[in-house]
């Protein structure tokens, strides 16, 4: 009888146990329900107007080359590279401008290549907006990690270094270029002129497929009221339209309707 009791009192202790363990599971469900119901109830109070977004993404894509030598023959590349300039159009629900829609802080952070590249090596630059289209690289305005503006409230301001206006004037302009798509490359077909655009990716057989690029990143604002917000921007390198490829030279696309929308987090 003693070793009985003793198995069922085993018995007893394990089924106590079992069901101590399950009520605590199931207790943290609860919880767990309970937190995520209050955090999207608290985000969509957060977000029920829109404050800030992006309607406007203007891109611009071309090529162009660093010669190592050139004579009657042929001429030698030494870096082929193909970039795309990228202006981004912050506005507000409002034309008013208000502690609310107005820019306290800015930043941008998270940059992650999707599609990289078969062909070069692809990095990401600040750009003044006075050089949009145009090919120069400016090795100090390297995007390394997390990119910073200044913002300011002054009439004008020097843009050769990340600044944004406070009242949303102007647009958050990147480059991007891909670099070393052709190193030390000879032309030797010198019959017709060389133009330093998109033609030149043609004329150095490069395919448009191994130069296929998608990358994205967040942008964060801080407004004047101390809100904080978030988007997350995703660029297709645009090669190639319905009409054109950037072999004829460049590719100019506008895109009216973005619509990629901040979400306010804190």
């Amino acid at each position: 009888m003693d070793k009985k009791k003793l198995i069922l009192t085993i018995i007893a202790i394990i089924l106590f146990l079992i069901v101590l363990v399950l009520a605590y599971l199931l207790f943290q469900k609860y919880v767990l329900k309970k937190n995520f119901e209050t955090d999207i109830l608290s985000f969509a109070n957060k977000n029920q107007n829109t404050v800030f977004k992006i309607d406007k993404i203007t891109l611009f894509s071309s090529c162009d080359a660093k010669n190592k030598s050139i004579t009657n023959t042929n001429f030698t590349i030494e870096n082929l590279y193909q970039y795309t300039d990228i202006a981004l159009f912050i506005s507000s629900s409002s034309e008013e401008k208000n502690s609310e829609n107005t820019f306290k802080k800015v930043y941008i952070d998270n940059f992650q290549y999707i599609t990289y590249p078969t062909d070069g090596e692809p990095k990401l630059y600040y750009k003044n907006i006075n050089n949009f289209a145009k090919s120069d690289i400016i090795d100090e305005n390297l995007i390394q990690d997390r990119l910073d503006f200044d913002i300011t409230s002054q009439d004008e301001a020097n843009l050769d270094k990340p600044t944004l206006y406070n009242n949303l004037a102007n647009p958050i302009v990147l480059s991007y270029v891909n670099s070393n798509i052709k190193t030390d490359y000879t032309l030797t077909d010198t019959s017709s002129p060389i133009t330093y655009d998109g033609s030149l990716l043609k004329k150095c057989n490069v395919l448009l497929n191994n130069i296929t690029c998608k990358f994205s990143f967040d942008i964060y604002i801080t407004n004047h009221l101390d809100q904080e917000f978030k988007c997350s921007v995703y660029i297709d390198v645009p090669l190639e339209t319905e009409d054109k490829t950037i072999y004829d030279g460049n590719i100019t696309l506008k895109k009216e309707n973005a619509n990629f929308i901040f979400y306010r987090y804190k």
